[in-house]
């Protein structure tokens, strides 16, 4: 049977939810919970999300992420298969780790999409990992990095504390946060499952009106929803402005280091052909196959190894890379 197709679009919200494959405790591990928070800082800034909550469990993890632009799938899978690849190095393993395609649910903004986030974030409590009076203790949430003063720039507050009682982004603020969270752990089972029972199933979490109007804009688009599923933008033209977006940082980076890109180095792994494709590849979800075919890099598989030693070569550190990767960025 075909995979159901999914809407993306800039703006859209989603709850995110993958387990491990058979349930296995993936995150269990000594570092393996670390090293997929940072891939998923990673992701985030590569595709432009913003992440409003996320929570890293034994067996599975949670997103609440908003788009800029229609690149879910690809950034998710980059997510997966990155820490994919790691942890089955890592553990001298093979195989798949996840139980299949992600989960992805439509989120509602504003209201909806901060009740996710409360769900998220309550996550160990109901899992009994941490009590609701230690829930600051928990590690691997978004919480942490909201009470902390190294905040990571790809993390959005504002609907979370909006729609919390207009709280303020300050350590006073986020004291009342959990303060508000702890009130929602003391709700009794019956009322929690009415809270929080439909916000990891169905497809869609939000109002009848944002359902309907929703299902509207995708039978505009053409969608034959009985059969598809949730179908996205047209592939031709996300394709072309992907590739667009790409080529203006290339050519921000090519400017920046003195690369004229219309005459590169013949050899597949000239340092300014690895330079660039690494700049591209932290700051965008780009295909190996791109990079091949545009600067001359050989098969996509060798872009893969060429990065991979720039990668140990620290050479993403170097003062001049750092400057590029910020002005593509901004």
């Amino acid at each position: 049977m075909a995979r159901l197709l999914r809407l993306e679009f800039p703006g859209a919200c989603y709850h995110v939810i993958n387990r491990g494959n058979y349930r296995r405790d993936l995150f269990a591990p000594k570092g393996a919970a670390e090293a997929f928070e940072g891939v998923l800082l990673e992701a985030a800034t590569r595709c432009g999300w913003r992440l409003h909550a996320y929570g890293i469990m034994r067996n599975h993890f949670h997103l609440a992420l908003e788009l800029t632009e229609p690149n879910l799938s690809v950034g998710m899978k980059w997510l997966q298969g990155t820490w994919a690849a790691r942890f089955n190095r890592y553990r001298g393993e093979a195989g798949r780790p996840f139980q299949g395609r992600f989960k992805a649910l439509h989120v509602e903004p504003g209201h909806a999409l901060a009740q996710v986030c409360h769900y998220i974030h309550l996550n160990p409590v109901r899992a009994k990992v941490v009590t609701k009076g230690r829930l600051a203790e928990f590690r691997w949430s978004s919480l942490h990095w909201y009470l902390s003063s190294e905040r990571t720039a790809c993390l959005s507050a504002e609907t979370l504390l909006a729609q919390s009682g207009g709280l303020a982004d300050t350590r006073a603020g986020w004291q009342r946060y959990l303060s508000y969270l702890a009130l929602l752990a003391e709700t009794d089972p019956k009322q929690r499952e009415e809270l929080y029972g439909n916000l990891s199933r169905g497809w869609c979490v939000g109002t009848a009106e944002y359902r309907q109007a929703l299902q509207k804009e995708l039978r505009q688009r053409g969608a034959d929803l009985a059969r598809h599923g949730l179908a996205g933008a047209d592939p031709a033209d996300w394709r072309k402005e992907r590739e667009q977006e790409w080529e203006r940082r290339l050519a921000i980076g090519a400017k920046g280091w003195g690369i004229d890109l219309k005459h590169l180095p013949t050899r597949k792994s000239a340092p300014e052909k690895v330079r660039l494709a690494a700049l591209l590849k932290l700051s965008t979800a780009v295909s190996n196959g791109w990079l091949a075919s545009r600067l001359g890099m050989g098969p996509p598989a060798s872009v893969s190894q060429y990065l991979r030693r720039f990668r140990l070569a620290e050479g993403a550190k170097e003062p001049s890379f750092v400057k590029a990767l910020s002005i593509v960025n901004s």
